[in-house]
């Protein structure tokens, strides 16, 4: 273990969050959290990575969709330039498109934006001392990944910085593998609850996912899903 091991006074956080209300609530509650010193906020991952090399905090909580430089790029940026600050994901999405780069950019903690207050503390405290502060859903992905053996295509995407969105080949309209997995599970007629545990992903996660792909494809409700799905042959 390194010198971190020693440090007796609170654990220094750095919030990276573009969207204000979070950032700030998040500032808010953490200042109030036992163990913990917020030393600042950043907007975007440019700015928490210069502001890492300017305050050097223990730990960065990091968004992952940010303007300018995203979660996973920040994250690498952060472990590359100063690898005495750790970085805890904390994020709406728990899906294999951003968990998985995340982690291989270097991020040692995970949780989703629906994480209480004790969560976010024992994750803090678990990569301090070298251990990964993860959530349930997240290691039972980490699981599923061990038990499947081969890594999912979105592999590919490790030197992009985890910039996958569109990407895959065989998909119409720029839709991601999940994407179009979330449509077939649609398709099958669904709930989102359902469709959120057969994939080991959030609610939250599939909404997210659904909006996505009803922007891309032009439709409105789930049943022009539906008729979408089987004329381009994602549903046969």
């Amino acid at each position: 273990m390194t010198g971190r091991t020693e440090r007796t006074g609170p654990a220094r956080v750095l919030v990276a969050e573009d969207q204000t209300v979070v950032r700030e609530g998040l500032v808010m509650m953490l200042g109030l959290l036992p163990g913990i010193e917020v030393v600042g906020s950043a907007a975007d991952g440019e700015e928490a990575v210069r502001l890492v090399g300017e305050l050097a905090p223990d730990v960065v909580l990091m968004d992952l969709r940010m303007p300018r430089c995203d979660g996973v790029e920040a994250t690498r940026h952060v472990r590359t330039e100063h690898p005495g600050t750790q970085v805890v994901v904390l994020t709406t999405y728990d899906d294999d498109d951003s968990l998985f780069p995340a982690l291989r950019a270097g991020a040692r903690g995970y949780l989703t934006k629906d994480a209480d207050a004790d969560a976010i503390v024992r994750a803090v405290g678990a990569v301090l001392s070298g251990e990964a502060g993860l959530a349930a859903s997240v290691q039972a992905r980490l699981l599923d990944r061990l038990a499947g053996g081969a890594p999912r295509e979105e592999a590919r995407s490790e030197d992009a910085g985890g910039a996958r969105q569109g990407q895959r080949a065989g998909h119409p309209d720029g839709l991601t593998e999940r994407e179009a997995e979330v449509l077939t599970l649609v398709a099958e007629g669904l709930s989102n609850q359902e469709v959120a545990r057969a994939l080991h992903i959030s609610t939250a996660t599939v909404k997210t996912h659904i909006n996505n792909l009803f922007a891309k494809t032009g439709v409105r409700d789930r049943a022009q899903a539906v008729r979408y799905a089987y004329r381009h042959g994602i549903v046969t």
